[in-house]
């Protein structure tokens, strides 16, 4: 997956999960490294840290 896909894919898991998305998403990645499935879990591990970013509070 792309940086601009990886982002928009998270953005969206967001919307739907809220703050559940972060957790969802290491799931999803461990599952994919059960199976050994390393690129789906790769791609579900750099959503996580979007998602990671989305989610963190914001100081100005």
């Amino acid at each position: 997956m792309q940086a601009l896909e990886i982002l928009d894919y998270a953005r969206q898991l967001h919307e739907v999960r809220g703050e559940r998305a972060v957790l969802e998403a290491a799931q999803r990645a461990n599952a994919c490294e059960a199976k050994g499935d390393s690129e789906a879990a790769a791609n579900w591990r750099r959503i996580q840290s979007a998602l990671t970013t989305i989610q963190s509070p914001h100081v100005s």
